[in-house]
């Protein structure tokens, strides 16, 4: 099968193209560029990309898919209905499902769900320790060969500096990065938003900025002593990215991500008492998010990612203290960049390619993913940079409708979703 996508303007920073291109597909892969006016080959299928950004498809470091275990929620067929609507054309999910991902078995049930799907790529992230509860440490050789590209206990942090080190030098060995959501739970245990004016106005407890800056300063330490390559999930501290970029300047093999909920929200949105504004790390205070803007600016954030955590509605009627942790993003992760970092000269569009592409497949070692390079394999994300359009949760194609973005006006989105050379999802 051959498609061209022709007439648009291919981002592409691992090959170090900017420019307008035709984009010629074979049999799954790249097989060409073609300047403009130079003619198609014949028999070929032509997707008119006129006016519209080509871009090596993204790729979501971090989201919840809810299967095994909590189909309710999301399972693996929606919630890849959803990220190919967002633009996404591979997702990594977290090993937080029912049973845990901390054996091989369910790596390969995950990936096989993915492919009856037919929709986004899954790529799994195992467990670090089994039943992701701290202590024991989980087969990552096994899980990585059936199709693991990482390793983290997200959600639970790994609380024991001893059990990390030893999971660090363990992962090092089977080259797979570290993620670790940091948070030292003795100062945040029982908080359910950011410490401080506005958790003190609304009598809700706080989670203070310096439980997640302590344990990315620790692991930080535990990267450098063992060599391994350690990711930072959400990233949300001022602190914690003062810490990255110092770790960076000193050539530790240290990354970050940041979800788009965190340059966009602050903790002021809690003010409502909506639980769609509750998440973990919480929404933070205007310091803080002026520092995740400058991390992204100057390289310290290596990746968006939007941390996708569906819960039914009924959980998230309960009161705020009560209600579960987490927010829906793959379908408004896009919008939310333009608006909040591309249309306010924050980034220009070549690095927001490098942060939702380029560097997640380095960072996963994506091997053919991230570039659109001849011999790559072609999973493209076609986006209109000035499309208005408005979300609503109501046509979420995730079976959860958690987000706090609804109604929001955007300008900028995916409008095509190209899978091995399959066009799964159109505008």
């Amino acid at each position: 099968m051959r498609i061209l996508i022709a007439n648009g303007h291919l981002i592409d920073p691992a090959a170090q193209e900017n420019t307008g291109m035709s984009v010629l597909i074979e049999d799954g892969k790249v097989s060409a560029w073609l300047r403009p006016n130079e003619a198609a080959p014949e028999g070929c299928e032509t997707f008119d990309a006129s006016g519209l950004l080509v871009a090596p498809g993204f790729i979501d470091l971090h989201v919840h898919l809810r299967e095994p275990g909590q189909e309710h929620k999301e399972t693996i067929a929606s919630g890849c209905a959803a990220a190919v609507a967002g633009g996404w054309t591979s997702v990594c999910p977290m090993p937080n499902t029912n049973p845990v991902n901390d054996n091989a078995a369910i790596t390969r049930y995950m990936i096989e769900q993915a492919e009856r799907a037919g929709l986004a790529n899954v790529f799994p992230i195992g467990a670090i320790t089994k039943s992701i509860d701290g202590t024991e440490l989980a087969e990552m050789g096994e899980m990585k060969a059936a199709g693991a590209v990482a390793v983290s206990d997200d959600g639970r942090p790994v609380p024991n500096a001893g059990i990390m080190r030893r999971a660090m030098q363990y992962a090092r060995d089977f080259d797979l990065p570290v993620i670790d959501h940091c948070e030292d739970k003795s100062l945040s245990s029982g908080g359910v938003m950011h410490e401080g004016r506005t958790s003190l106005l609304l009598g809700l407890k706080g989670m203070p900025a310096l439980a997640e800056d302590i344990d990315v300063v620790r692991d930080i330490i535990l990267a450098k002593e063992t060599g391994a390559h350690l990711h930072i999930a959400h990233v949300s501290t001022k602190g914690a990215i003062e810490a990255v970029r110092r770790a960076k300047a000193e050539g530790i093999n240290v990354t970050c991500e940041v979800t788009p909920h965190h340059f966009t929200l602050t903790d002021k949105a809690v003010e409502g008492y909506d639980t769609n504004t509750k998440m973990a790390p919480p929404l933070r205070s205007q310091e803080h998010l002026e520092a995740i803007l400058e991390g992204i600016k100057d390289g310290t954030i290596d990746a968006i990612a939007t941390d996708h955590a569906p819960h039914h509605a009924d959980e998230k009627a309960l009161e705020y203290d009560q209600a579960p942790f987490g927010i829906i993003g793959l379908e408004t992760a896009i919008g939310l960049a333009f608006n909040q970092l591309v249309h306010t000269g924050i980034v220009d569009l070549v690095r927001l390619v490098e942060l939702c592409s380029t560097n997640p497949a380095k960072i996963f070692k994506l091997a053919g993913r991230g570039t659109l390079a001849p011999g790559s394999i072609a999973d493209v994300t076609i986006i209109d940079p000035d499309v208005k359009w408005t979300y609503h949760n109501a046509d979420s194609r995730s079976k959860s409708r958690n987000s706090p973005y609804d109604g929001w006006e955007f300008s900028g989105a995916a409008v095509a979703t190209v899978i091995g050379g399959k066009v799964v999802f159109r505008k």
